[in-house]
């Protein structure tokens, strides 16, 4: 008797095709009680993590100096040479130096941040900007006017100059010209 029911409940899931009710009862649940997924891209926009690398920018200090000091280190640690820096001294002050010039192709770039690591002085950041789709690849070789534009839109909170910084320095009369010289 007990094989006879057993047979008798295949026959009618078979004869009500019972697998493809099961498929279309969850199909109907999820059209009924539907969320989208989708983001709608250009006017919502997906949170990025924290540690996210995108455009590289030059940052500034918060009295509007460059912090760069043209020590080259980001383009000797760049992998895919896509920094090129030229540097130059200070008039009246040789110890000092600056970038003249700054140039990045970002055709070429890997976004790995090891020039960001490699920095000395923390003048290079990664934005969280990643729209930079153009038709012609000449405009992101980027100068020193446009990544310093970048880090300013990036990063509006800025840090002070290093000699305002660490107060030893101005006892030690590096930055400040007009303060007597220490005494030994």
């Amino acid at each position: 008797m007990r094989g006879a029911s057993v047979k008798f409940r295949q026959w009618v899931k078979t004869l009500t095709f019972y697998e493809i009710l099961m498929g279309m009862k969850a199909t109907l649940m999820h059209f009924l009680h539907y969320r989208p997924v989708t983001i709608q891209y250009p006017h919502e926009r997906k949170p990025l993590p924290h540690n996210y690398r995108g455009m590289l920018a030059l940052l500034r200090y918060d009295d509007g100096t460059e912090k760069c000091v043209g020590c080259d280190l980001c383009e000797a640690a760049c992998p895919s040479r896509v920094i090129r820096v030229y540097s130059a001294e200070v008039p009246g002050e040789p110890t000092k130096r600056y970038a003249k010039e700054y140039y990045m192709d970002m055709t070429r770039c890997l976004f790995c941040g090891l020039c960001v690591q490699a920095c000395p002085v923390d003048a290079l950041g990664m934005s969280q900007e990643y729209e930079w789709a153009v038709y012609d690849k000449r405009d992101l070789l980027l100068c020193k006017e446009q990544l310093l534009a970048i880090g300013d839109r990036a990063f509006p909170v800025r840090e002070k100059p290093l000699e305002f910084q660490h107060p030893n320095v101005a006892y030690f009369n590096v930055a400040f010209h007009h303060l007597p010289p220490k005494d030994d």
